[in-house]
């Protein structure tokens, strides 16, 4: 089974451009399967269902919805593959713009839109930086000039990724993207896979359920700043994928 990952910040269009890549695929013959990991709520399931592709939706509630979905990836492949898929699709939202969500060895695709700045490029950690398609979306209402700045932003970032411009209202560009994802890499297993770059760091006492604020209430896993007029901390780098295995 092929299995490829999806990942971007809330409200980019990742559903709609699965829908219509997975659209294409069926049109193909190729069966597929959808897989949401999302916190709180999803409505997303209702139009994986209206395209007539399967879709399990897993929420993690109060926990960390990166290590929710590390957690859980051998479940959810076993889950398509019971299904009968030949491409798997794990959509993931970067809820904090940090997550690492890409596995090595499989396609990884990043869905981020014109609309969320010039410096959102920058902004995005591993899930941009390490992605092997970087799909950008709601070209149409920014000007052709603000298109290439912004691909030009993107590939200062991540120099590898091929970019595809994709309308997830209409489905434009969704075709080519679905070629892709048919010439993903297969797998039989997650077993001993690795991701290609480390979850953020967890496990503090406000994992915990502390509320109280204050040091004394503050244990294991802390980072204290040092603030100082500008920038309170050299931010982490994100180049090398290797520097955290």
């Amino acid at each position: 089974m092929r299995l490829v990952t999806v990942a971007g910040p809330p409200s980019c269009g990742k559903t709609s451009v699965i829908v219509h890549a997975c659209r294409h695929l069926l049109a193909t013959g190729t069966p597929c399967a959808v897989i949401k990991f999302d916190c709180l709520k999803s409505r997303d399931a209702s139009a994986y269902e209206a395209a007539n592709i399967p879709v399990s939706v897993a929420l993690s509630g109060g926990l960390c919805p990166d290590h929710f979905y590390a957690t859980n990836l051998e479940e959810a492949f076993a889950w398509a593959q019971g299904e009968g898929a030949a491409c798997c699709v794990i959509e993931t939202a970067g809820l904090c713009n940090r997550c690492s969500p890409h596995i090595r060895g499989l396609l990884a695709l990043c869905v981020i839109d014109n609309l969320m700045g010039i410096d959102a490029p920058e902004k995005i950690g591993p899930m941009l930086r390490l992605a092997d398609v970087v799909c950008v979306t709601k070209g149409d209402l920014v000007s052709q000039a603000e298109r290439e700045v912004y691909r030009h932003r993107i590939r200062q970032m991540n120099g590898r990724a091929v970019i595809r411009h994709v309308n997830g209202l209409t489905g434009q560009g969704c075709q080519d993207l679905s070629r892709m994802l048919a010439l993903a890499p297969e797998v039989e297993s997650l077993a001993e896979r690795k991701l290609r770059f480390a979850m953020p760091a967890a496990v503090c006492s406000y994992c915990l359920s502390e509320m109280r604020i204050g040091e004394r209430y503050q244990k294991g896993n802390v980072k204290k700043a040092v603030f100082v007029r500008g920038l309170a901390e050299s931010p982490a780098d994100f180049g090398d994928a290797d520097a955290a295995s």
